[in-house]
Protein backbone atom coordinates (compact mmCIF):
# COMPACT_ATOMS: atom_id res chain seq x y z
CA UNK A 1 0.00 0.00 0.00
CA UNK A 2 1.45 3.45 -0.18
CA UNK A 3 2.50 5.93 2.13
CA UNK A 4 0.41 8.83 3.60
CA UNK A 5 1.94 12.21 4.41
CA UNK A 6 -0.40 14.03 7.22
CA UNK A 7 0.12 17.73 7.20
CA UNK A 8 -1.52 19.37 10.02
CA UNK A 9 -2.22 23.04 9.30
CA UNK A 10 -3.49 25.57 11.77
CA UNK A 11 -4.95 28.34 10.46
CA UNK A 12 -4.52 32.13 12.63
CA UNK A 13 -7.94 33.58 13.91
CA UNK A 14 -10.21 34.75 11.93
CA UNK A 15 -8.58 33.50 8.39
CA UNK A 16 -9.45 29.54 8.40
CA UNK A 17 -11.86 30.13 5.45
CA UNK A 18 -9.54 31.88 3.18
CA UNK A 19 -6.32 29.58 4.37
CA UNK A 20 -8.11 26.35 4.09
CA UNK A 21 -9.38 27.64 0.19
CA UNK A 22 -5.59 28.18 -0.74
CA UNK A 23 -4.64 24.80 1.00
CA UNK A 24 -7.11 23.14 -1.46
CA UNK A 25 -6.02 25.22 -4.19
CA UNK A 26 -2.13 23.89 -3.73
CA UNK A 27 -2.93 20.28 -2.77
CA UNK A 28 -3.57 18.86 -6.71
CA UNK A 29 0.19 20.10 -7.08
CA UNK A 30 1.00 16.47 -5.47
CA UNK A 31 -0.36 14.90 -8.26
CA UNK A 32 2.62 16.56 -10.68
CA UNK A 33 5.19 15.51 -7.71
CA UNK A 34 4.60 11.57 -8.22
CA UNK A 35 1.38 11.45 -5.10
CA UNK A 36 -1.17 9.24 -6.48
CA UNK A 37 -3.83 10.98 -4.19
CA UNK A 38 -4.71 13.59 -1.92
CA UNK A 39 -7.34 15.18 0.22
CA UNK A 40 -8.00 17.90 2.05
CA UNK A 41 -10.05 18.28 5.24
CA UNK A 42 -11.31 21.08 7.98
CA UNK A 43 -12.28 19.61 11.61
CA UNK A 44 -15.68 20.21 12.65
CA UNK A 45 -14.81 19.76 16.16
CA UNK A 46 -11.98 22.86 15.61
CA UNK A 47 -12.46 25.02 12.66
CA UNK A 48 -8.82 26.28 12.60
CA UNK A 49 -7.19 22.45 12.18
CA UNK A 50 -6.71 21.94 8.45
CA UNK A 51 -5.48 18.60 7.36
CA UNK A 52 -3.69 17.87 3.81
CA UNK A 53 -2.74 14.61 3.42
CA UNK A 54 -1.02 12.89 0.38
CA UNK A 55 -0.34 9.73 -1.00
CA UNK A 56 3.46 9.00 -2.41
CA UNK A 57 5.18 5.82 -2.90
CA UNK A 58 8.68 7.34 -1.77
CA UNK A 59 9.71 9.57 0.67
CA UNK A 60 12.08 11.19 -2.20
CA UNK A 61 8.63 12.43 -4.32
CA UNK A 62 7.43 14.02 -0.87
CA UNK A 63 10.23 16.49 -0.39
CA UNK A 64 10.54 17.19 -3.99
CA UNK A 65 6.61 18.79 -3.58
CA UNK A 66 7.16 20.12 -0.15
CA UNK A 67 10.60 21.66 -0.72
CA UNK A 68 9.69 22.39 -4.13
CA UNK A 69 9.24 25.83 -5.93
CA UNK A 70 5.50 25.81 -5.50
CA UNK A 71 5.14 25.09 -1.65
CA UNK A 72 8.18 27.28 -1.37
CA UNK A 73 5.86 29.81 -2.52
CA UNK A 74 2.57 29.32 -0.96
CA UNK A 75 3.87 28.96 2.57
CA UNK A 76 5.81 32.33 2.07
CA UNK A 77 2.25 33.83 0.58
CA UNK A 78 0.41 32.11 3.39
CA UNK A 79 2.69 32.82 6.24
CA UNK A 80 0.53 35.18 7.91
CA UNK A 81 -2.76 32.56 7.62
CA UNK A 82 -1.18 29.40 9.60
CA UNK A 83 0.90 28.99 12.76
CA UNK A 84 4.16 27.64 13.47
CA UNK A 85 5.23 25.02 13.11
CA UNK A 86 3.58 23.06 10.65
CA UNK A 87 3.77 19.38 11.82
CA UNK A 88 3.30 16.87 9.37
CA UNK A 89 4.08 13.25 9.72
CA UNK A 90 4.99 10.30 7.23
CA UNK A 91 2.24 7.12 7.86
CA UNK A 92 2.28 3.81 5.86
CA UNK A 93 -1.79 2.45 5.27
CA UNK A 94 -1.79 -0.88 5.84
CA UNK A 95 -6.03 -0.79 5.16
CA UNK A 96 -8.28 1.15 3.60
CA UNK A 97 -11.85 0.56 1.66
CA UNK A 98 -14.23 2.14 0.33
CA UNK A 99 -18.01 1.36 -1.34
CA UNK A 100 -18.12 1.60 -4.78
CA UNK A 101 -21.24 2.00 -6.71
CA UNK A 102 -20.18 -1.61 -8.19
CA UNK A 103 -21.00 -2.78 -4.45
CA UNK A 104 -24.56 -1.22 -3.49
CA UNK A 105 -25.38 -1.30 0.12
CA UNK A 106 -27.89 -3.47 1.13
CA UNK A 107 -30.81 -3.09 3.84
CA UNK A 108 -30.80 -5.25 6.81
CA UNK A 109 -34.29 -7.91 6.09
CA UNK A 110 -36.86 -6.79 8.22
CA UNK A 111 -38.87 -10.08 8.17
CA UNK A 112 -37.64 -13.06 9.94
CA UNK A 113 -36.72 -15.60 7.26
CA UNK A 114 -39.10 -19.27 8.10
CA UNK A 115 -37.02 -22.07 9.20
CA UNK A 116 -36.26 -24.70 6.89
CA UNK A 117 -36.93 -28.81 7.14
CA UNK A 118 -34.09 -30.71 8.21
CA UNK A 119 -33.32 -32.98 5.02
Amino acid sequence: MANVVWVSWYAAVLRQDAFAAEVARIAPMALRYGASQYRVQVSNDDRYKITQMSWFASKTDWYRYWEGPEMIEFRARNSGRYQIPIVYGWTEEIAAGALGPEVPATEPETQPREPQAAA
